[in-house]
């Protein structure tokens, strides 16, 4: 359940973070004076423990300003704790790396958003702001869940429900291996555990500490290539033995380097929520007891990671071949998965993926990219396999303590108002704009259906036998003009049908007026997303740089009169990838916008396509506004795929659903 008020009070003030990365970088190398000589060290240190001092002198700080409430803490928590510094404690620990608020008057994800030095030196956000935040002029404002779960009951009360359990973990940094034995030491059974490791140098420490952990039955220890990351060694190795079990955990050790030092915020925000705290955990245990139907848990994505961490992104296309084994249907775009492969599963919910037997060369060698490969979209399978074998996710969401089935907090970063997206614009001297369901949307929605308008058109003159069949044979031409050119540069309309008339023993003339006419069909059924409009006009009224760039088949020329259409028609620079040769999604475009932006100027980018707008745009360094499609904010409020399969080229369909699809998504936010 998305919260409105949430778009009111906060989202302005997330991007302007975005003007403080040169003070980032000056962070990052230590030289920032605003930060004492103690606070430096203590931020690039390893030492994330306080003092009885000063976490009594903490906690009278934060009282005095309002910011940390006991009640209203552990009520948000749903926990009962000793006393109020243990409740206090609790919040240090995880605030530092989790969601969660301390009162009502601060919001932790914010502060850090709108700080992001802080996040990446590893200081935790409300002592940085007692200390020295709230002198420097740093925002804190109050706290506002964005999304409410349709919370499920869970019980902590007397012990947790015993299961026969395996814990699966994957080493390749020796310091997880003391984590996992510090938790596993307070775990409420006892459970065996299997490991993988990176080196020979770890596998004597492996055996050691986890047969010295009191909770640990049987230890094996397997030394592994580097090879599948850590799906491969849990597949080839221990697949088998994990079946024997009621349930296992599957976890790795992770870590990302930023600014010199490691970034253990996303490993921790997981190890605490799927082992070390044990509040939750005994819930969990209770739950699957409870519950035979659920199949797998995980914490909510962590919140640090872009709006886009739970789309497909490139990996829709690695995942085709498990989805055919495992009949399952690939239609949405965002879903709910364990982002980061860390979960707790029943072997039965897992079964296709746990009874195949997997060599090391099943899986894509190193290097791998940062995203689209098989393991990507592997990870991305797991919660629609648990679904396809009849059993339900189970979430965690720290923020209010509560569990949940909801799925909707896949897309609850996308919340927003036009009022909201104007200010975060105005903050940047540069915006950019996609075209196509940013700007102007079609009214009904589907992109091939002047494509199929013109073939029943050609069909009435006897110009070609089936409407259906010119609009497979007229894409296939563009592919094909495509293939001729090694992929290198884009195509123009008319290159694809000068191409298409040796198909039908058309002149070029005819070529020519056919694609034509294609083109009038695609503009006469063109309409405004009138809220981007008017905040893109009150940009250029507002003097700022404002470039439109757009992946299209179609000409500069052809583009101008589809913005012109919808009023936006001056004081903007036109990028279009068939006239440059340059496309986004292959880096070109993006790389050319990037060479024209002047040292020192802040810019941002609009669009929809979260791998061409936003997630390529970021690997280029340039700081992006993903917005929703249509057809992604239709999925969002619950409503099925009209156009699946057969159905995506279905005129009926389009008829009676593609209105309602591109009206619903003329605002590319939810909670308008």
């Amino acid at each position: 359940m998305i919260n409105k008020q949430f778009i009111k009070t906060k989202m302005p003030a997330v991007f302007n973070f975005v003007k403080q990365q040169p003070f980032l970088f000056r962070v990052a190398k230590g030289i920032d004076r605003r930060l004492s000589a103690r606070a430096y060290a203590k931020l690039n240190s390893d030492d994330k423990s306080y003092t009885q001092y000063e976490v009594e002198h903490l906690l009278n700080l934060a009282k005095a300003q309002g910011l940390f409430d006991y009640a209203w803490y552990s009520a948000n928590q749903c926990r009962v704790f000793s006393c109020e510094q243990e409740a206090f404690e609790d919040y240090l620990l995880k605030g530092a790396f989790s969601c969660v608020n301390p009162s009502p008057a601060f919001d932790t994800e914010l502060y850090y958003k709108c700080n992001t030095d802080i996040y990446l030196q590893g200081e935790q956000g409300l002592v940085q702001y007692l200390n020295h935040g709230k002198a420097e002029g740093r925002m804190s404002p109050p706290a506002t869940p964005k999304w409410h779960p349709k919370a499920i009951p869970t019980t902590a009360d007397g012990e947790a429900t015993t299961h026969k359990i395996a814990m699966c973990f994957h080493v390749f940094y020796g310091e997880f291996i003391d984590y996992y034995c510090n938790a596993l030491a307070k775990f409420p059974q006892s459970v065996d555990v299997f490991v993988s490791v990176s080196s020979e140098d770890l596998v004597a420490k492996a055996q050691a500490q986890f047969t010295e952990c009191a909770k640990v039955n049987n230890v094996s220890v397997k030394v592994v290539p580097n090879h599948g990351r850590n799906f491969g060694p849990m597949l080839v190795e221990f697949a088998q033995d994990l079946q024997a079990y009621d349930l296992f955990c599957h976890m790795h050790s992770k870590k990302s380097l930023y600014s010199g030092r490691a970034q253990t915020q996303w490993a921790d925000y997981l190890g605490e929520y799927l082992l070390n705290d044990q509040h939750v955990i005994k819930q969990m245990l209770n739950h699957f007891s409870d519950n035979p139907h659920t199949g797998m848990y995980y914490p909510t994505s962590f919140w640090m990671m872009p709006n886009w961490v739970n789309h497909w992104l490139k990996n829709k296309h690695h995942a085709k071949k498990m989805a055919q084994e495992w009949d399952i249907e690939l239609s949405n775009d965002f879903l709910a998965y364990p982002a980061g492969g860390m979960f707790w599963a029943r072997p039965d919910a897992l079964k296709q993926l746990l009874d195949k037997n997997y060599q090391y060369e099943d899986f894509p060698a190193e290097p791998l990219p940062n995203d689209g490969s098989q393991l990507h979209a592997l990870e991305r399978m797991l919660g629609l396999l648990v679904e396809k074998n009849g059993y339900k996710q189970l979430f965690y969401y720290p923020t209010t303590g509560q569990f949940t089935h909801d799925q909707s907090y896949i897309l609850a970063q996308y919340v927003n108002s036009a009022e909201g997206i104007k200010n975060q614009l105005f903050n940047f001297e540069h915006v950019s704009f996609d075209v196509f369901d940013t700007l102007v949307r079609r009214k009904y929605f589907v992109p091939d259906y002047a494509k199929l308008l013109l073939g029943k058109s050609l069909v009435t003159q006897g110009i070609v036998d089936d409407a259906h069949t010119f609009v497979k044979t007229r894409n296939n031409a563009e592919f094909e003009v495509r293939q001729q050119k090694n992929f290198i540069g884009d195509v123009t309309i008319f290159e694809t049908y000068e191409h298409l008339a040796d198909s039908y023993n058309w002149t070029s003339e005819q070529a020519k007026n056919y694609a034509e006419q294609e083109f009038a069909y695609d503009l006469a059924m063109i309409e405004p997303k009138d809220e981007m409009v008017d905040v893109f006009n009150a940009l250029i009224l507002a003097d700022r740089q404002v470039t439109v760039a757009s992946d299209t088949y179609y000409t500069q020329e052809q583009v101008a009169l589809m913005l012109a259409k919808v009023g936006v028609s001056v004081g903007f620079e036109l990028l279009v990838s068939s006239g440059l040769g340059k496309r986004k999604d292959n880096g070109t475009l993006w790389q050319h916008i990037k060479d024209s932006i002047p040292e020192g100027q802040s810019f941002i980018h609009v669009g929809d396509n979260a791998v061409a707008d936003a997630q390529i745009a970021g690997d280029f360094g340039l700081q992006n506004m993903h917005i929703l499609n249509p057809l992604d904010k239709w999925y969002a409020a619950g409503f099925e795929n009209p156009f699946v399969g057969d159905l995506s080229l279905n005129e009926e369909q389009i008829l009676k659903w593609g209105l309602l699809v591109s009206d619903f998504g003329r605002f590319p936010f939810l909670g308008e």
